[in-house]
């Protein structure tokens, strides 16, 4: 009795339905009217499972009666036409007997039971539905007065939908869609939030997020109304999210280039520049020609102070003798490279071979045996030699 004790509290008006409710049932009793009916039905256990709602199942219960063909009844205005092929093939291998006549005539006033509690139930729906705008007005303006007055028919007053969490509100009404012996892992369920014309008119895609906003909406709605706040425009406000979620993107533009900075920056690290501040950097030489003793004039390059001045670069008493050279590491590796990288032969070409040819025209010559190499020793067939050209003599004849 819990249901219309709700709503008599919230409406004075239902007095009017109030003895048809009493006289049928109690709504709380309704799962308990739908568990006899399956503990009844020992001809076809399997039909629980293959019809999940309730009033559906007393339904197809009731038109089945104890017949064992299912092919001459006729369930199309019951049941999709996938589910009654379902139930047709099931019903032929079943397990099932045929029922008793007292337990067939139960089971029979338990279908009938069941389908004038919604018949109730339905009439109490409609006529909230058409005082829903006295009841709860802001929440009739989000969803409407049908969705309204089931919801709050299914929360059992105004008073419990509000304080009913909006996640809850969700799966008010919800029927699990029968899959046919498939997979129920991802089931879809069907409630009362998406029956409401913002809904319908969504893209599939935002219907997710447009169903949580019209969840936290009426729940915010029916918490207005209870408390008898005033008026709310939040149908506005949800017309305008959905209105931003279905904005397109900003299309990506062309990045132009930054305007570039002729001013030089500070770079105080990095390899590159630390090689291009060695090879600019100033040499000893240029630090002593930059200081001046005190008390001495400094030599100039066209005397007499005139000219480019040396500073105390050559003076006496600088405390230096010799300018340092400064350490070039580019060199020093370089030199690593030709002493060690190279083959030995290539390295020691060009020096003095340690063999000694005695002539007895030259007396001691020292050879170089990668001058033959190279093409530079070729004196031995060269133009002055006289190899090549004998010298001649003259012939006593004077020929």
């Amino acid at each position: 009795m819990a249901l219309v004790d709700s709503f008599i509290a919230d409406l004075d008006e239902l007095d009017v339905l109030s003895d048809d409710v009493h006289g049928k049932a109690d709504m709380d009793d309704f799962d308990n009217i739908s568990k006899l009916q399956k503990s009844r039905r020992l001809k076809f256990p399997e039909l629980d499972s293959l019809v999940n709602h309730p009033v559906d199942y007393a339904r197809v219960v009731k038109k089945i009666g104890n017949e064992t063909d299912l092919t001459l009844v006729d369930l199309q205005e019951l049941l999709p036409s996938a589910i009654i092929m379902v139930v047709s093939v099931t019903a032929s291998t079943t397990s099932g007997k045929p029922l008793p006549e007292d337990v067939l005539q139960r089971t029979l006033e338990a279908c009938d039971r069941t389908l004038a509690l919604d018949s109730s139930k339905k009439k109490v729906v409609d006529f909230v539905e058409s005082r829903m705008s006295t009841i709860a007005p802001n929440l009739c303006g989000v969803v409407g007065s049908a969705v309204a007055a089931k919801l709050m028919c299914c929360a059992g007053g105004l008073s419990l939908l509000a304080n009913m969490p909006a996640d809850n509100v969700r799966s008010l009404g919800g029927k699990r869609k029968n899959l046919a012996g498939f997979s129920t892992a991802n089931a879809l369920r069907f409630c009362y939030i998406e029956e409401t014309d913002v809904y319908q008119s969504t893209p599939p895609s935002l219907r997710v997020k447009v169903c949580r906003i019209l969840a936290n909406k009426a729940i915010l709605a029916a918490r207005m109304d209870l408390s008898k706040a005033g008026m709310f425009n939040f149908k506005e406000e949800i017309c305008k999210k959905m209105e931003k979620l279905q904005e397109l993107p900003p299309a990506r533009l062309p990045k132009p280039l930054p305007v570039p900075d002729f001013r030089s920056k500070k770079q105080r690290g990095g390899v590159r520049h630390r090689k291009r501040k060695d090879l600019y950097q100033v040499t000893e030489a240029q630090k002593l020609r930059n200081r001046v003793k005190f008390g001495l004039p400094e030599e100039s390059s066209l005397g007499d102070g005139l000219g480019v001045g040396y500073g105390m670069l050559g003076q006496a008493g600088s405390g230096k003798l010799l300018v340092s050279a400064r350490q070039n590491k580019k060199k020093a590796k370089i030199y690593k490279v030709k002493s060690y990288g190279g083959s030995g032969a290539a390295a020691r070409s060009g020096l003095m071979s340690s063999s000694f040819a005695f002539t007895p025209a030259q007396g001691i010559e020292l050879s170089n045996p990668q001058a033959y190499t190279d093409g530079t020793q070729s004196a031995y067939f060269s133009e002055t030699g006289t190899f090549s050209k004998i010298k001649r003599q003259k012939s006593v004849f004077g020929v």
